[in-house]
């Protein structure tokens, strides 16, 4: 499952049609979700260099890390950094997000990364002006994508960090131009959501495609387990979890994955639910007063029971009227038939009318009015 949501940010958007946008959400029960940012950014990062993803670059928003621990992780995952300033940029509103350190003189003075660096950090000082800020990411971004329709993705590793300094209207807004510019193929953002209302998280849900959402593996601790049982359980939810993806589809439908992601050194690792998982979630639903599934005897019963149009054959071949016989055994049929009242009449000395339907459809003649029910 996490495979698809690096195969949708790699292909990235149709033409004429927003950027794919995945929203990672995560608490203080599963504070993972820097792992799996970073997890997505590595992949990311391997499709384009590898020339497989439709963006030909990424403008990282640094909020809660420094360039430098990007630098690190992208070197200590075997990211090639040799020509990382041809497709990575980052945006450093990390350093001096309110320019507080450009104000004072000194050695606290802080500058851009040096020409050594690998990759190109821009110091950012303003980032309560979200109009700036969106300017800076195009800007950078076109800078890598270069010139004619070349695309680049965008991500931001807290969005958390944004609300900070701005409000709800003005970063919904500038990640709404984000998936909506013809030059941005795809963007990721990490919210952590235990610390916002809920009209904030429904908002950014709403602009993205994709929705992640880390969850402990065992969400509640109630009063009647023991001691050892709860800090086993502690112990589990503190490497453990369930990482939930809701993908939203262009036909308006959704779909659900659920898989479980293990906490390690090297990193974060994600497996599918196993079975017994599976079984125990089926044991959750709620019970109703019906059935949908048959027994293997009602199966059988149901075999043994004698169908309207098979009680009539006796072993013999049957026959079915559909109410289409030709033309040539409609009238043979007609001509016995009349054949017979003749016969009949004649010894009877009675004449009588012979009326023949046309098809099965026609309901036979009846004593009641049809119009009975009319009110004249």
């Amino acid at each position: 499952m996490a495979e698809s949501i690096c195969r949708n940010l790699r292909d990235g958007a149709l033409e004429g049609e927003h950027a794919p946008a995945l929203s990672i959400k995560d608490s203080i029960a599963t504070p993972f979700g820097s792992d799996v940012f970073n997890y997505v950014l590595t992949k990311l990062s391997s499709n384009i260099l590898a020339g497989k993803s439709q963006s030909q670059g990424i403008v990282l928003v640094a909020f809660s890390r420094s360039p430098s621990f990007y630098v690190d992780f992208l070197k200590t995952n075997g990211i090639d950094l040799v020509s990382a300033k041809k497709w990575i940029s980052i945006l450093d509103c990390y350093t001096d997000p309110l320019g507080w350190k450009d104000s004072l003189k000194g050695p606290l003075d802080t500058k851009n990364f040096s020409l050594k660096d690998p990759i190109e950090a821009v110091l950012f000082r303003h980032v309560r002006n979200l109009d700036l800020l969106l300017s800076a990411i195009i800007e950078m971004g076109e800078a890598l994508a270069g010139q004619g329709k070349g695309r680049f993705s965008v991500s931001i590793d807290s969005v958390t960090e944004m609300f900070r300094h701005a409000s709800l209207p003005s970063v919904a807004n500038l990640l709404s131009k984000v998936r909506s510019h013809d030059r941005i193929s795809s963007t990721f953002w990490l919210l952590h959501s235990d610390l916002h209302e809920i009209r904030a998280i429904a908002a950014l849900e709403y602009l993205s495609s994709m929705v992640g959402s880390l969850e402990p593996m065992n969400l509640s601790l109630n009063g009647q387990r023991g001691d050892l049982e709860k800090l086993s359980l502690l112990e589990q939810n503190s490497r453990k979890g369930k990482f939930h993806v809701r993908f939203k589809r262009r036909n308006g439908r959704v779909r659900v994955m659920c898989e479980d992601f293990h906490i390690k050194q090297s990193g974060i690792n994600f497996t599918p639910v196993s079975s017994e998982e599976g079984i125990i979630n089926q044991g959750l639903l709620p019970k109703v007063q019906f059935n949908l599934q048959l027994s293997e005897k009602e199966r059988i019963d149901r075999a043994k029971v004698v169908l309207p149009f098979e009680h009539q054959g006796n072993g013999e071949p049957m026959h079915i009227y559909d109410g289409r016989r030709s033309l040539s055994e409609g009238k043979d049929e007609k001509a016995s038939v009349l054949t017979e009242n003749l016969q009949t009449n004649e010894d009877s000395g009675k004449g009588e009318i012979i009326y023949f339907r046309d098809s099965d459809d026609e309901m036979p003649d009846s004593d009641e009015d049809p119009d009975d029910d009319l009110d004249i």
